[in-house]
């Protein structure tokens, strides 16, 4: 017996209902992007291996990455910031600056498959590139916010840090530059493993213990956002990257403020990292507590990114929201409606004779912009074709027999409750359109 196809692992397919409800968030995600001015535009998923190594750090040997037929060292697409920068270095003087654009498409990682996580992903991002103006980041999160939104996301909250804030908290706690990133590793993990789980990390590669309760300390400051940045002044004066971090973490806030972002979505949160080595400013993180699914989505500002293709330094920032587990959570919360089909009617056949007469009717219907099928099937019994039509979900369908047609009538049929109407075939499309404009 032949082995049945199978979907390599962490990869998937999506039946029509599935991707019903992806169009659908991803329609939504599009009418928000496009509505702060944000601008599609697309890359190819193959890359040249040395675009994309490099970036990544410890996350680097999840790129699948093999040799072409010309025997090219070439990887799929990790993420979409990366591919943004090469395309920004590539397209320099085509583009209007600051450059505001959305990308939606699949990435791929060689990750260890799990809830929430595949190796095929799509990730929905909007990055601004040619500006260092924290309104350029308040832009982005506000984008988040609204996007998110836009699909009833349960009690979602974009966490918010700053990579300088990170350096300098390292530094005040006398842990060396080239330890930094460990740092960041471990602080990262705080939620997972808890303040001694961080202390016993940091201690193992090779920080000193009182450091590492120093920088502990400094990332436990809580309260409302003006003040912690007053307890952070006097407790790290003096150090400039500090400084650079709070005065961009005060105008950031404060421009969220003025656009009237909803503060119960947004917090600033020093224990943030994000794991990137590429990011160098404002770093953020979309969480769902309600939902208990992990990260929706990374974001941050990345200034030395694209000037590693091009030589110039462009400053940019920009948000990704990871599409499959905000869909996991909209199927199991069912946050969001969607008709199970894309057919509003199905007109049905009575016999060889009524063909012609069902053809034109469809092709009326469609010419108007009603999503219409007819009956493709072998056999036109009218109670296979009233199956087919429930099976699928169609709302309605349009019996048109001999006596309808000399009688320039339609039969219109409501397949939930099975109630049946006589109407003009001249009033059919007005009826269609009602509907579709209260659906």
């Amino acid at each position: 017996m032949a082995r049945a196809p199978q979907v390599l692992r962490g990869m998937r397919d999506f039946l029509p209902e599935q991707m019903l409800l992806r169009q659908h968030v991803l329609n939504s995600f599009r009418e928000v992007f496009e509505r702060y001015g944000f601008e599609p535009i697309e890359t190819p998923v193959i890359e040249y291996l040395e675009t994309l190594t490099g970036k990544y750090g410890e996350d680097e040997k999840l790129i699948y990455s093999f040799q072409d037929r010309g025997e090219r060292d070439v990887g799929l697409r990790y993420d979409l910031t990366v591919p943004l920068a090469r395309f920004v270095a590539n397209h320099r003087n085509e583009l209007n600056f600051p450059f505001k654009r959305y990308h939606i498409a699949p990435v791929f990682r060689a990750d260890r498959p799990q809830r929430g996580r595949y190796r095929e992903f799509w990730q929905c991002d909007a990055d601004i590139v040619g500006t260092k103006s924290m309104m350029a980041d308040a832009e982005v999160v506000s984008v988040w916010i609204d996007a998110l939104s836009a699909i009833n996301m349960p009690g979602f909250v974009v966490h918010i840090n700053h990579r300088k804030l990170l350096m300098s908290l390292a530094e005040v706690a006398g842990v060396p530059n080239e330890q930094t990133s460990t740092i960041h590793r471990a602080i990262d993990k705080l939620a997972k493993i808890g303040e001694d789980g961080v202390i016993s990390e940091m201690v193992s590669n090779d920080i000193p213990e009182d450091a590492a309760r120093r920088v502990l300390d400094l990332v436990s400051t809580r309260g409302e956002p003006g003040h912690v940045f007053e307890q952070l002044v006097d407790r790290l004066q003096g150090n400039t990257l500090a400084e650079e971090g709070l005065t961009e973490l005060r105008s950031l806030f404060g421009y969220l403020e003025s656009m009237g972002a909803d503060p119960a979505h947004y917090t600033l949160d020093l224990t943030l990292a994000r794991g990137l080595d590429y990011y160098t400013g404002p770093v953020f993180e979309a969480l769902s507590v309600d939902a208990n699914i992990g990260s929706l989505g990374g974001a941050g500002r990345y200034d030395g990114l694209v000037g590693m293709f091009s030589g110039e330094d462009l400053p940019a920032t920009g948000c990704s929201l990871g599409l499959e587990r905000i869909f996991d959570v909209i199927q199991e919360r069912n946050l969001v409606g969607v008709p199970p089909t894309v057919s509003q009617t199905m007109v049905t056949i009575f016999n060889e004779e009524t063909v012609g007469d069902s053809l034109s009717l469809v092709g009326e219907l469609r010419r108007a912009g009603i999503s219409c099928e007819i009956y493709v099937g072998e056999r036109w019994d009218l109670r296979r074709q009233l199956q087919y039509a429930n099976r699928k979900g169609i709302p309605t369908t349009v019996i048109l027999g001999p006596d309808e047609i000399k009688r320039g009538e339609v039969i219109l049929r409501e397949m939930e409750t099975g109630e049946q109407s006589t109407l003009a075939r001249s009033d059919l499309l007005g009826v269609l359109q009602a509907r579709s404009a209260h659906a």
